[in-house]
């Protein structure tokens, strides 16, 4: 069984429907998803806020590339379009694979430029960091440590300070 764990975020158009969205196109590997949190951007702080959501999928036989694939998919359906110009710009939905096990439970390492796992960045983001713990308080982060551990970091504080909760926003796995 490999396991996945997805970020998911919306800044444009019907945020919270691109999210239930993403959660209904990644389809029964969705075995849990966490709460909402509406956060500021990040990187280009010129555009609206976001929603922000983590899943944890679960598949016998998907690959690290299948996750990927499932992510891009996702994005394509929701009118997802690419702004070489602004890396961090807007977007209807972000769809980032963080990190997979494989079927031993062994986190899988690649600098394949298309994957690159764990994600190099996930450490430095509360609005990844923070929705994970709601569906895995021991995590870990392959490569950095524990979840918790990595949120008390000083540099993240005003992150965490500017997301907010939104338990209006639900969302639901498939399972």
């Amino acid at each position: 069984m490999t396991r996945a764990v997805l970020s998911i975020g919306s800044n444009l158009g019907d945020r919270y429907r691109h999210l239930r969205k993403a959660v209904r196109l990644l389809g029964e590997s969705v075995a849990v998803v966490s709460g909402v949190y509406e956060t500021p951007p990040w990187g280009d702080t010129d555009q609206p806020p976001y929603l922000n959501a983590v899943v944890l999928g679960v598949d016998p036989t998907a690959t690290a590339h299948d996750w990927l694939e499932r992510a891009r998919a996702a994005e394509t359906a929701e009118g997802r379009v690419r702004d070489p110009e602004r890396r961090f710009g807007p977007r209807t939905l972000d769809v980032d694979v963080i990190a997979v096990w494989d079927a031993d439970d062994q986190p899988v390492i690649s600098d394949d430029p298309e994957l690159t796992l764990p994600h190099p960045r996930a450490h430095q983001r509360a609005f990844v960091l923070r929705p994970w713990i709601d569906i895995q308080p021991y995590g870990q982060l392959p490569g950095h440590g524990w979840l918790t551990d990595l949120l008390n970091d000083p540099a993240l504080a005003d992150d965490l300070a500017g997301m907010t909760p939104r338990p209006d926003l639900p969302l639901e796995s498939r399972t």
